[in-house]
């Protein structure tokens, strides 16, 4: 059996990956690929309730160190129940973020060190690497003014503007790091140009 193609959708908050995230699985859908979508931190039940951990912002403070290693045992947890087994049955798994977002938000916005992160990545991950990552990017106060007319906030989007600034940054050189795997995709557009520039990426995977 063919190997699944894994997919992930990158940004910062408000960029509309939710939205999209729908819009990627009905279209391999529509041209007859068997598809699962998930999220991180999340995907499995253990990992759902690390990220309540991890979103709440209750009165106890989490440290650098905590938050970062409870991303990571999330996503242990993740691959193994959900991820690696769908890729194997041939499957294809597109995935509302993923280590991208670690390297943006702990290591950018945290400026954590990222020789850290790398070492758990190769630990927690060993050869499992997207396919594919689709990067939709956005000024950030168009993103934060979106998350904002949601509603109640949690413990990322509560952050300040500068935190979020150094995430997109992060996210930007990523891209530039790896032009062959992350695609970026301008977000401050009407929905169907964003969606034209999804489906421009990933029609050649599936022809």
């Amino acid at each position: 059996m063919t190997r699944g193609k894994f997919i992930t959708l990158e940004g910062g908050e408000g960029v509309g990956k939710s939205t999209n995230l729908n819009f990627i699985k009905g279209y391999l859908q529509d041209h007859g690929i068997a598809v699962i979508t998930t999220r991180e931190p999340g995907g499995t039940q253990l990992a759902e309730k690390m990220r309540l951990l991890l979103l709440d912002a209750g009165d106890e403070s989490i440290s650098e160190s905590t938050e970062l290693l409870l991303m990571f045992a999330a996503r242990s947890q993740h691959i193994g129940q959900v991820i690696e087994p769908a890729l194997a049955q041939g499957k294809w798994v597109v995935c509302d973020r993923f280590t991208d977002a670690t390297y943006a938000y702990q290591g950018g916005g945290r400026n954590m060190n990222t020789n850290t992160i790398k070492w758990l990545e190769n630990l927690v991950q060993g050869s499992l690497r997207p396919d594919l990552t689709l990067l939709l990017d956005a000024p950030v106060e168009i993103g934060i003014e979106r998350v904002r007319e949601r509603g109640e906030l949690d413990r990322f989007e509560s952050e300040k503007i500068d935190f979020f600034e150094r995430v997109r940054q992060t996210y930007l050189r990523r891209a530039e790091l790896y032009p062959d795997r992350i695609k970026l995709i301008k977000a401050n557009r009407p929905l169907s140009d964003v969606q034209r520039a999804l489906v421009d990426v990933l029609r050649p995977l599936i022809t």
